[in-house]
């Protein structure tokens, strides 16, 4: 035998009460109205019926939307059944319905969000291991030979101690820049502002790197000669950690032979604007929405030729934006790139 309807069942028990409370009110008035029974009573009892069984249907209508809502929050799993209260439940299916449905594409959105976290910590995990893996085993390779017995032999075991050296180095370099992004993403940066003059701090950069650029014969240098110091406020060290990594990667990725400029220039009243520009290979359009990413790498090859944890990038973000300021990007392949920010003007 087939099941009965719920909806039937609904209305079958709807009615029986009103058919109940019917009978009872008109007994009651045929037992004690028998004698002054009249068109006005008849239209009372009409009233009082249809109010009585408007608010009896509503209820009942309520009461089952809510239970049936219920069930539906109770079977579905990314649905609270403690975020639902009768408060919310009405007759009226067409707002119910979009309430309900808005709450859907809410608990969407953050199951989304929530797939794409655990999709970057994959991700995360797995460019973590690749990095430190190169490093680890080159490493592993030139001790496990001296060991082996290539120690005995004076110019082989200085010449492999230094090799590991430089990969023990690389490994430093990544877990520092990756203790720096675990603690900027989580306790954020406490920022040591003070006034500076900018001019100075882009020219003990370029002393400080002037060796490795003429490796590449790569010139630093200015736009122009500035006569007068340009103050900023800002974190000097974090600060001068921008402008290393933008003029270290200008050096890398920059044309042998070539320059990186940078200069210093009126944004608007209130700041000025850093640009780092170099006339190397350039970065193709594809990748520049991508360029601040964790590990991201325009050449994987080449990239790990060069050396660098693939974080520099987006530390660089990281501490412009902990200044409240904005990091640009401009490139053409080909011709070369520049890399601006802003920073605020002392006054």
């Amino acid at each position: 035998m087939k099941k009965v309807k719920k909806t039937y069942r609904y209305a079958m028990a709807s009615a029986l009460y009103l058919t109940l409370l019917s009978v009872i009110i008109a007994s009651l008035s045929y037992l004690f109205f028998y004698d002054t029974l009249g068109l006005v009573t008849i239209i009372v009892f009409g009233i009082l019926l249809f109010t009585v069984s408007f608010f009896i249907i509503q209820y009942r209508a309520e009461h089952f939307i809510y239970q049936r809502i219920k069930k539906l929050y109770e079977d579905i799993s990314i649905l609270d059944v403690s975020d639902l209260t009768k408060d919310n439940v009405s007759t009226d299916v067409e707002s119910l319905t979009k309430t309900v449905q808005e709450y859907v594409e809410d608990k969407k959105e953050e199951i989304a969000n929530l797939t794409e976290r655990d999709s970057f910590r994959r991700d995360f995990l797995g460019n973590v291991a690749h990095e430190l893996k190169t490093p680890l085993f080159t490493v592993q390779g030139y001790i496990l030979t001296l060991l082996e017995g290539a120690a005995n032999d004076k110019t082989i075991r200085e010449k492999y101690l230094e090799r590991a050296s430089k990969g023990v180095e690389r490994l430093t370099s990544i877990v520092k820049d990756l203790d720096m992004i675990a603690k900027l993403e989580t306790e954020g940066m406490k920022m040591n502002v003070e006034v500076f003059n900018i001019l100075e701090l882009i020219q003990n950069v370029f002393d400080l790197f002037e060796m490795k650029a003429k490796k590449r014969r790569i010139t630093l240098k200015f736009d122009k000669l500035y006569e007068f110091p340009l103050l900023v406020k800002g974190d000097v060290e974090r600060i001068e950690q921008v402008l290393i990594n933008l003029v270290v990667n200008s050096i890398k990725y920059g044309k042998v032979g070539g320059v990186t400029t940078v200069s210093v220039e009126n944004y608007n009243q209130n700041k000025f604007i850093v640009k780092i520009a170099d006339n190397g290979e350039g970065i193709k359009q594809e990748h520049i929405p991508r360029l601040f990413e964790r590990f991201y790498r325009v050449d994987q090859s080449r990239s790990r030729e060069q050396g660098g944890s693939g974080l520099g990038l987006s530390i660089v973000k990281h501490i412009i934006e902990a200044h409240n300021e904005t990091i640009l990007l401009k490139s053409t392949f080909g011709e070369g790139s520049e890399f601006s920010f802003t920073l605020e003007k002392a006054k």
